[in-house]
């Protein structure tokens, strides 16, 4: 994908950048070499982004040419609405905080180019500002106000406003933007689409080890994909890819549901997408969604601090508690008397106002049934840990100890089994989860669906080997061609 730079004159940006041209914003808007362009980055550096001014229509036609912008419009839309300081999530909230407290003045202007901010202290919030509103310059005003920095106003900043004396690490933040993970490749001309994979190399229990990414990128080039890995910094670069594949754990109040969130508004196929996500992400309205569907599960109960001690008498002991949004085995736990019950679910109440509560239904081993598409994909068996009545079992020090798996052709899973995951997946939606579940003889139970199922090299890949990945790529590539069929219509 090619790029250009759009100023409302040509002397307002006198860096020469390879594989990026400089083009006037009435060029880009009046010209048919640009109207008809297609795959264009477009880097908005106009005067204004006010309603309607030039500026205004760089980014609102690139988006209509199915050029990818930034700022995009939605951004030049949400900055308008920054005003308020309630539109940061608490983990910038809590950046400013420590990025501003050695600060003696009580009011401070922070200029963010392309991510970049010349106070090296100020790093990691300029990162952060840019990841929520990517726009390649933004000022961001901050106060102080009773014992509290917060900000004042939040928006983009035009080139001829940034000072003389910013310029020259202006330019080279924008070497650096167009240069990090964009260095010119020579196109396949089978390559039809641009997909990226969102990973964290630092995740200690990622969905897919190393070897099942490199088995997903053959895989998607196989296709006519151009693959590019991303992280949570890159969030500015998401709108320049056809397709978002998120092989990170997911969360809601994290930077992986922003990303699958800000990938489907700019009309990119996305897995996990936002609701899925947003329903996976909570047990507790997956309880609810298994009840509704009738599906079966555990006896559960959704616990509230007024009605703890239902469950010592509707569910007996063990019990198992569940937080929300646990995961991994983690905020699972199983209690053995009413002493233990009330202690963990007071504990567990003071983070969420509603917590599970279900039956403890002992089995040898737990089913993972790989659903895409509302389909079966793959199928494991999960055996608890030795000595533990979980498939992981963690210490105290943080060593994690799991039990073994065996991966069969779905063909010799039981009927019964592929038929409540896939309802219970169906009920969630459309895309590729994991689901759960526990048999006794012809009774299966659901126990969770997961959003972002594991696919690791040499465990759920044991049976189809490459095809599992080729199957979960041809699901981009079926997604993204019927929606190029829909927009030739």
């Amino acid at each position: 994908m090619s790029g250009i730079v759009v100023v409302d004159d040509r002397n307002d940006w006198p860096v020469l950048i390879p594989g990026i041209e400089v083009v006037t914003a009435w060029d880009y808007l009046t010209h048919e070499l640009h109207t008809r362009a297609r795959k264009l980055r477009v880097y908005n550096l106009c005067r204004s982004f006010g309603y309607q001014t030039t500026g205004y229509y760089v980014s609102l036609l690139a988006g209509a040419r199915g050029h990818k912008p930034l700022p995009e419009i939605t951004t030049i839309q949400d900055l308008k609405l920054a005003e308020s300081p309630r539109f940061l999530n608490d983990e910038i909230e809590e950046l400013i905080q420590r990025s501003l407290s050695p600060i003696g003045s009580s009011e401070y202007l922070l200029n963010v180019y392309f991510g970049e901010s010349l106070a090296k202290r100020h790093e990691r919030l300029a990162r952060a500002l840019f990841n929520l509103f990517p726009a390649p310059l933004l000022q961001a005003r901050f106060v102080y106000r009773g014992d509290e920095w917060r900000v004042e106003t939040l928006g983009p900043i035009a080139l001829g406003e940034v000072p003389g004396s910013h310029l020259e690490f202006l330019y080279e933040a924008a070497r650096d933007y167009f240069a990090r993970k964009r260095t010119p490749r020579t196109r396949r001309d089978s390559a039809r689409y641009d997909l990226a994979i969102l990973i964290n190399e630092d995740e200690k229990e990622p969905p897919s080890n190393a070897r099942a990414l490199k088995a997903f990128e053959k895989a998607a080039e196989d296709l006519g994909f151009d693959v590019e890995f991303l992280d949570k910094s890159d969030y500015g670069h998401v709108a320049e890819f056809d397709a978002l594949f998120i092989r990170e754990t997911t969360a809601v109040n994290h930077h992986t549901y922003r990303f699958a969130r800000r990938a489907a508004r700019e009309g990119l196929v996305v897995v996990d997408d936002p609701l899925s996500i947003l329903r996976a992400a909570n047990k507790v309205f997956l309880a609810q969604l298994m009840e509704r569907h009738r599906i079966p599960q555990p006896k559960t109960l959704l616990l509230h601090s007024r009605n703890v001690k239902q469950a010592a008498r509707e569910l007996g002991f063990p019990c198992v508690l569940k937080q929300p949004d646990s995961q991994f085995s983690k905020g699972v736990i199983k209690v053995d008397s009413e002493t233990e019950l009330k202690r963990a679910a007071t504990e567990m109440l003071e983070r969420s106002d509603l917590i599970i509560a279900q039956s403890y239904e002992p089995t040898e081993y737990d089913w993972r049934v790989g659903v895409l598409d509302g389909q079966p994909l793959y199928a494991c068996r999960y055996y608890m840990a030795k000595d533990h009545w979980q498939v992981v079992k963690r210490g105290g020090n943080g060593a994690v100890l799991e039990g073994s798996h065996e991966t069969l052709d779905v063909k010799d899973v039981p009927a019964q089994v592929l038929n409540v995951a896939v309802q219970a997946a169906r009920a969630v939606g459309e895309g590729l989860y994991g689901v759960d579940l526990k048999q006794f003889g012809k009774l299966v139970k659901v126990i969770e669906v997961n959003d972002n199922p594991n696919v690791d090299f040499g465990v759920e890949d044991l049976v189809l080997k490459d095809t599992l990945y080729q199957k979960i790529m041809a699901y981009f590539a079926r997604r993204l061609e019927q929606r190029t069929r829909e927009q030739s219509r």
